[in-house]
C-alpha cells in the first residue's frame, strides 16, 4: 500500500517536479565527480569514467522513461558550470539525453531484469546500454567539436573513443551499484560479514599496490574479483570493481605507477581497456554465477515438492496446493515487466 500511494504522489504535478529535480541533483554530482578527474586527448579534456550516464540509465530504470527531463536539467547544469553555453548546448543536452534513454529503450526491448539475475541481464547491459547506446552521446559531443572548429578533424577518432569508452564505463560501474541499491532487501547474515570484512581489507591492501606498483601488477585485481564474485555475487563484484577503477583513475591522472612514463594517449587506452575488462569481468561473472544458484535453487525446489506429493499419494491424500515458487514469480515479473498478463483462467 505504501508503494502504491508512493507512486501516485509522483504521478501529480508536485511529486513530478521532485522527482525531476532529484534525477537532476544525482545528475551533477556525479558529474562534478567525474570531473575531479581528466585526461587530455588531442587537445581535448575527457573523463576516463564518466559516472552520469550511469546515473542516468539506472534512473530511467528505475523511475520510468518520465524522467528524461531531470537528466536534460542535470546535463545543463553540468554544462553550464564549465563554461558559458550557447546554442549548440542543445546538441550536447540532446546527445546527453537520448543514449541513456534510448539504452533504456533497448534494454526494455530486451526483457532486462533489474536484479541482474540472469546472464542475458549482464550481457543486454554491457553490450545495448554500455556499448551500443553510448555511440549516440559520443557521436554528437566529438561530431559538434569538430563542427564548431574546437577540434580538428585528424582528432576525431581519438577522442571519440576517448568520450565513447568513458560513457560506457559510468553504464558498466555506476548503474549495477545504483541498480542493487534499489533492490536491496535485507543485510548479509553475522557470519558472512566476516569474510566480507577479510575481502575489503584484502582489497584495501591488494588493489593500491597492483595499481601503484612499477612492475605493472594489474592483473592481481582478477583473483579478488573472482573472490568477490563466488562468495558474493553482483554486490561484491561491483563494489570492488568500483574501487580498483577509482584508485586506477587517480593513478593514471597523476602519471604514476603502472601508468608511469607513458604518454597521454597511451594511458587512455591502457586505463580504459583495464577498466573495461575488469568491469565486464566483474558484471558478466556475477551474472552466470547467480543464475546457476537460481537455476540450482528452482530444482531443490522442485525436487522437495515432488517428494512431498508422492508421500501424500502414497497416504492415500491428494497432493497439497503447490506454492508459487521463485521461478513463477520471476515468470510473472517478465510478464509485467512486458507488458504482457495472462488471460483469466490461463494455466
Amino acid at each position: 500500500m505504501a508503494a502504491v500511494v508512493g507512486i501516485e504522489e509522483l504521478r501529480r504535478p508536485g511529486g513530478y517536479a521532485v522527482q525531476t529535480l532529484a534525477v537532476a541533483a544525482c545528475y551533477y554530482a556525479a558529474a562534478r565527480l567525474g570531473l575531479l578527474r581528466e585526461l587530455t586527448v588531442e587537445g581535448a579534456t575527457v573523463t576516463p569514467v564518466w559516472p552520469p550516464t550511469g546515473v542516468a540509465v539506472a534512473a530511467l530504470l528505475i523511475l520510468g522513461l518520465g524522467c528524461w527531463p531531470g537528466i536534460t536539467l542535470g546535463a545543463f547544469f553540468s554544462v553550464l558550470s564549465l563554461t558559458t553555453p550557447g546554442a549548440d548546448v542543445l546538441v550536447i543536452l540532446f546527445g546527453n539525453t537520448a543514449a541513456p534513454v534510448c539504452a533504456a529503450l533497448l534494454l526494455r526491448r530486451a526483457g532486462f531484469r533489474t536484479g541482474l539475475s540472469r546472464l542475458r541481464d549482464g550481457l543486454a547491459l554491457v553490450f545495448l546500454a554500455a556499448l551500443g547506446a553510448m555511440l549516440i552521446s559520443a557521436t554528437f559531443g566529438v561530431g559538434l567539436l569538430v563542427l564548431n572548429g574546437s577540434l580538428p578533424g585528424h582528432s576525431f577518432w581519438a577522442v571519440w573513443l576517448a568520450w565513447w569508452v568513458g560513457d560506457a564505463m559510468g553504464v558498466l560501474i555506476v548503474t549495477p551499484l545504483l541498480l542493487l541499491l534499489h533492490d536491496a532487501r535485507r543485510p548479509l547474515p553475522l557470519g558472512r560479514w566476516k569474510e566480507a570484512t577479510a575481502l575489503a581489507v584484502v582489497a584495501c591492501a591488494v588493489v593500491p599496490f597492483a595499481v601503484y606498483s612499477s612492475l605493472s601488477m594489474l592483473f592481481l585485481v582478477y583473483p579478488l574479483i573472482i573472490w568477490a564474485a563466488l562468495r558474493f555475487q553482483l554486490v561484491g563484484s561491483v563494489l570492488c570493481a568500483l574501487l580498483t577503477s577509482v584508485v586506477a583513475t587517480v593513478a593514471a591522472t597523476d602519471g604514476v605507477g603502472a601508468f608511469a612514463e607513458l604518454s597521454r594517449i597511451e594511458v587512455m587506452l591502457k586505463l580504459q581497456a583495464f577498466n573495461g575488462a575488469m568491469a565486464l569481468t566483474a558484471l558478466l561473472l556475477s551474472a552466470v554465477i547467480t543464475e546457476q544458484r537460481n537455476t540450482r535453487r528452482s530444482v531443490e525446489q522442485a525436487c522437495q515438492e515432488l517428494v512431498e506429493v508422492l508421500e501424500h499419494l502414497t497416504a492415500g491424500e491428494a497432493p497439497p496446493p503447490r506454492p508459487l515458487s521463485d521461478a513463477d514469480a520471476d515468470a510473472d515479473d517478465s510478464d509485467d515487466a512486458d507488458g504482457r498478463s495472462r488471460p483469466t483462467g490461463a494455466p
